[in-house]
């Protein structure tokens, strides 16, 4: 039997999904049109969102939203409607029992002015907008042109107040200590987040939940918050979907796909995606070192590192809702990666003397290949009961990750004329599973009572392995090691009740218990840890409208934040054997008392949204580098490990201001501020066995902003800009030096709105990377860290049976609740 290539397999797909289209074109549809106005001036309203439900059958859904002229088109079986027009600032429309017998206008149709508008929605940009609950805020990905032919990683580096910085660190208002869950759970790449982000295509992304002060319903784990990224999921009537292309430089080759089916029974819904991908950055470290007693320098090392990979990756997701009752759905997903990568590194080394002269060379090459499997499966079923938002939801999830890394090392040294060669095996195998039940029952007019419980059981082995050639035998390196098993079982109960107490004043309160098992074995040293911990989290929230277009809230939540991954893995990489990183298997949990403050303000085309907060956590995880020793040749070690520290307290205040001067332009900004002050000293213990302490209490500040345009030009060209500054400051060993960066995006419609034309550049600059100069008593050092250079893109994307401006909400995920984390709205 001939092989099947990618290719050929990615051509089979686009023909089965064009047969399966043709035939969807050819089942019997009838056609809902009609136009909707402004009354008070009778034009066109653009964008307005109009979906019906079958009044027999409340699973049947479909819509549209409408064009420049206010029209609207959208197919549904024959059958008796109740069809909803809303928009926002205007009255929602609802007209019952319409009756499609065939094609079927309902005419034009008026919608009034809102006075009263609602204080959870804040347009940002067409096709993207925050939805304010609260205990958190939601951000549509919508049309976003900048991510194109992106990755998750892209995604939120593009959401106010999230930052990830050029090594894939995700950071939430200046905070690390931030958890990422995928669609309500934790990912089975969590080992290695910022891996996860580079592998997730952003073409599979709907919206992404940006909860900085979750409540008890919420697993209590990150001390920032909590990220939520809620994957794409079919949920329109009928047969539709989306195919996207991508071509870009440096080697940039993406086919993404996007196709459901749903009828009166079940819905079964499908993504698709490969890509192939190369990029290139570098790594810089300047180094010159002192004699500590005397402060005079004794040599100096100049080290750069080319950052070359070559990725190949696929993914599926494949997911059946099956409508077993009006008021029950099963809900199965299963969903498998595939990863391949190559990394050519080439490191040299520049060697001077005391006075800074050269002296000679050293070249160390390394040729690394790894592949990346993961397999998740989820099986949900949710039970509505007869009172709106009375619900059950039972949810169990299985997965299974498998990382393999190896590489192959030269190490050249052309003073000695030598040549000696090592090589690492790096072997990672992750099996998590989870246990979740909520329950959410309305209680008189305003109340909500929720409850549930949460299991979490995760097993990670991870070995690596160095070994030297030495008279043609290959020998172990025992000091740089390691096989590190990682245990993990936590339970959770939660309850939480929230009401309104006046027609202004709400509230909500919930406590939340967590109990953790939690092994970390070194096998190779037989070192056993267990930790054994339970605890409370408590939250509150109170929310007060002054008017119709102003609200403040005042929130209080309590945070854990475990050591996971390569926090805790001694080794995990040697492509660098002077300058590495080193986990800390001793890392305790940190927690974190988080308060928040917040104001929301809207005028005409403006809004304000401000928060102040404060976060005092203790055990704090602190990034240090230190001297740990000497090579064989004398050559000094540095090393990065994470530490505890006694006490963080952090204060910041975060602004985000959406602005709309003309219909043609959208302008979102985004500003945090904020001061930390660190207490602690530290003992090291290193590779030789002595012991050095040191102090790093330490004040500083810090600030990042970011700003976004969107403009449509003539000819509906639609041109997106934005930028970003993070400014310099100081760590308890250094400082972290400013950065600007930007992105431009242009795009167009066409094929009568069918298909869209993305073109993108990302890192316009080719400027963002992350620059730290540090001292340290045995060296003084400059380094600089780009992962990802500029990034040029050109995208496709062709919608079958749907349209651009399609309702989101017949696009977005599972059933109401099923995967996503609906907390309570504001009462």
């Amino acid at each position: 039997m001939k092989k099947q290539t990618p290719s050929s397999v990615l051509l089979l797909l686009f023909v089965f999904l064009t047969a399966l289209t043709t035939a969807a074109q050819n089942r019997a549809q009838s056609t809902v049109t009609g136009t909707v106005i402004e009354a008070a001036t009778n034009t066109p309203l653009e964008y307005a969102s109009i979906y019906a439900q079958n009044e027999s059958n409340s699973n049947i859904v479909s819509g549209a939203m409408t064009d420049e002229k206010g029209h609207f088109s959208f197919d549904v079986p024959d059958g008796n409607y109740y069809i909803k027009i809303d928009f926002l600032g205007f009255k929602t429309l609802e007209l019952k029992n319409i009756s499609v017998q065939g094609d079927t206008s309902i005419g034009v149709q008026k919608v009034q002015d809102d006075t009263q508008m609602l204080e959870e929605v804040t347009v940002i940009a067409e096709r993207s907008t925050v939805d304010i609950k609260l205990d958190k805020k939601i951000y549509n990905v919508g049309q976003d042109m900048i991510v194109k032919g992106g990755t998750a990683a892209d995604v939120l580096d593009n959401v106010p107040s999230v930052v990830v910085d050029s090594e894939g660190t995700i950071s939430l208002r200046g905070n690390e200590n931030v958890k990422v869950l995928i669609d309500g759970k934790p990912t089975g790449l969590a080992n290695n987040i910022q891996e996860a982000m580079r592998i997730l295509p952003a073409e599979s992304i709907d919206r992404v939940e940006v909860i900085t002060n979750p409540s008890a319903r919420y697993e209590a784990e990150g001390g920032a918050g909590i990220i939520n990224i809620i994957l794409r999921k079919g949920k329109a009537l009928g047969i539709n979907g989306s195919v996207t292309g991508t071509i870009g430089d440096p080697r940039n080759y993406e086919l993404n796909t996007m196709f459901n089916f749903r009828s009166e029974k079940f819905n079964f819904f499908t993504s698709l995606g490969y890509r192939d991908s190369k990029s290139e950055g570098y790594n810089l470290n300047d180094n010159r070192y002192i004699d500590p007693t005397t402060g005079e320098p004794t040599q100096r090392i100049y080290e750069y590192k080319d950052n070359n990979r070559e990725r190949q990756g696929y993914n599926g997701t494949f997911g059946l809702e099956w409508y077993l009752t009006p008021s029950i759905t099963w809900t199965n997903t299963v969903t498998a990666r595939r990863n391949t990568g190559y990394n050519p590194n080439r490191v040299r080394y520049d060697y001077y003397d005391a006075s800074d002269s050269f002296l000679y060379n050293r070249y160390r090459n390394e040729e690394k290949d790894g592949t990346r499997n993961n397999v998740d499966y989820t099986t949900t079923f949710e039970k509505k009961f007869d009172k709106e938002g009375h619900v059950l939801t039972i949810e169990g999830n299985i997965a299974q990750d498998k990382d393999n890394e190896n590489a192959g090392i030269d190490d050249i040294n052309e003073h000695l004329n030598q040549t000696s060669f090592e090589r690492t095996f790096n072997k990672e195998k992750e099996k998590s599973g989870l246990a979740k039940v909520d329950y959410t029952l309305p209680i008189g007019e305003n109340g909500n009572f929720e409850a549930g419980y949460l299991g979490t059981f995760k097993s990670t082995n991870t070995a690596f392995n160095l070994q030297r050639l030495n008279n043609n035998s290959w020998n172990v390196d025992s000091r740089l090691s390691n096989t590190l098993e990682y245990k993990e079982n936590i339970h959770a109960l939660y309850a939480q009740y929230g009401d309104r107490i006046t027609s202004q004043l709400s509230f909500m309160v919930g406590l939340r218990w967590e109990d953790s098992s939690i092994d970390v074995n070194q096998i190779d040293t037989k070192s056993y840890n267990n930790k054994k911990y339970n605890d409370f989290f408590p939250s509150a929230f109170l929310n007060y409208e002054w008017n119709e277009s102003t609200s403040t809230s005042i929130s209080y939540s309590r945070r854990v934040n475990r050591p996971r991954g390569f926090f805790l893995n001694p080794f995990s990489n040697y492509t660098s054997d002077i300058n590495f990183f080193q986990g800390n298997p001793d890392l305790n949990p940190a927690k974190t008392h988080a308060v928040d403050l917040g104001f929301m303000k809207r005028w005409t085309g403006f809004t304000l949204n401000a928060s102040a907060y404060y976060n005092k956590t203790d055990d704090t995880f602190q990034f240090v580098r230190r001297i740990a020793g000497e090579t064989e040749n004398g050559t000094p070690i540095s090393i990065s490990s994470p530490i505890n520290l006694a006490t963080e307290h952090r204060y910041g205040l975060d602004i985000t201001l959406n602005y709309s001067p003309f219909k043609w332009w959208r302008l979102n900004g985004n500003f945090n501020f904020y001061r930390t002050e660190t207490r602690g000293d530290y003992t090291f213990t290193h590779l030789d066995g002595t012991l050095e302490t040191q102090n790093f209490d330490q004040d500083a500040y810090a600030w990042f902003t970011r700003i976004s345009s969107k403009i449509t030009l003539p000819y509906k060209i639609d041109w997106q800009l934005n930028g970003m500054y993070r400014a310099p400051y100081n760590t308890a060993q250094g400082k972290v030096l400013g950065n600007l960066s930007g992105n431009v995006a242009l795009s167009k419609d066409i094929l009568k709105d069918k298909g869209t034309i993305t073109f993108n550049i990302s890192d316009i600059f080719n400027s963002r990377k992350r620059e730290q100069d540090l001292v340290l008593p045995q060296s003084i050092s400059h380094s600089e860290m780009q992962w990802r250079g500029r990034q040029i893109n050109l995208s496709f994307t062709y919608r079958f049976n749907q349209t651009k401006k399609m309702d989101r909400k017949n696009m977005t995920g599972s059933p109401e609740g099923a995967g996503d984390m609906e907390g309570m709205e504001m009462l």
